[in-house]
């Protein structure tokens, strides 16, 4: 085993370039560097379908872009088509989503880079069997979005809702300042049968065993929470058990 400060391998444990701890852990589940595999292929949406009106656009870097596809300008023209507070709030809360073809994603690790625009609003869903189609209804039914069959974590860049970016949605809330706002921001979810665990920006901010009653398995998505919304993602990969 390598050492740092050319100390033998009997040397004390904090002589190890690698923390035990981490070590340990990747020991003890199998895993190595070499097992993360691309989730986004950064070149098309190969392996992915889109849920509800949303464009969502891989650019030039392999950054994926989702935005809506409404034409603002008609849409809130004085005495247009949503000429009533309750019409206006149904057409805005419509979610749309980008889901994994895939359904069968159990226990895993899965990184992720993000960027939102200020009071943005987005999240990352696991184990939603429902895969949104509550979510992208006007107006959505909230008792049976993602977070509600699933598990919803938050992405929030000053978007008025209590939950920080890195809760685990319903569940358990992430501190405020574990966030770089207006910037990229780096996510890791791990979801095991027995807890799921949120790394943001290298910081444990969010634990959770979740609910027995729910599945331990499904697809994995990719939300724009609103038709304000405005979402990156980037190297998306995943390692799993």
């Amino acid at each position: 085993m390598a050492v740092s400060g050319g100390r033998s391998a009997a040397g004390p444990w904090y002589a190890l370039k690698v923390k035990p701890i981490v070590l340990l852990a990747l020991v003890g589940c199998g895993l190595t560097a070499a097992d993360w595999k691309p989730l986004f292929n950064g070149k098309n949406l190969d392996g992915w379908e889109v849920i509800g009106d949303g464009q969502w656009t891989v650019m030039g870097d392999g950054t994926l872009l989702g935005q809506r596809i409404g034409d603002l300008r008609k849409m809130l023209v004085p005495g247009g088509p949503l000429p009533t507070p309750g019409q206006f709030k149904s057409w805005v809360d419509t979610q749309s989503w980008l889901y994994t073809k895939r359904g069968d994603f159990k226990e895993f690790d899965l990184h992720l880079e993000y960027w939102t625009k200020t009071t943005g609003n987005s999240g990352v869903s696991i184990r939603d069997t429902s895969r949104a189609q509550a979510g992208v209804t006007t107006p959505p039914d909230y008792t049976r979005t993602p977070s509600k069959i699933g598990y919803e974590i938050q992405i929030n860049n000053r978007f008025p809702d209590p939950h920080p970016s890195g809760s685990i949605y319903g569940f358990m809330d992430a501190p405020k300042e574990a966030q770089h706002e207006d910037d990229w921001n780096t996510m890791e979810i791990l979801s095991r049968n027995d807890k799921i665990t949120v790394t943001l920006n290298g910081r444990v901010v969010a634990e959770h065993p979740g609910d027995p009653k729910r599945s331990k398995v499904g697809p994995i998505g990719l939300q724009m929470h609103d038709q304000f919304s405005l979402i990156m993602f980037r190297n998306v990969r995943i390692r799993e058990l």
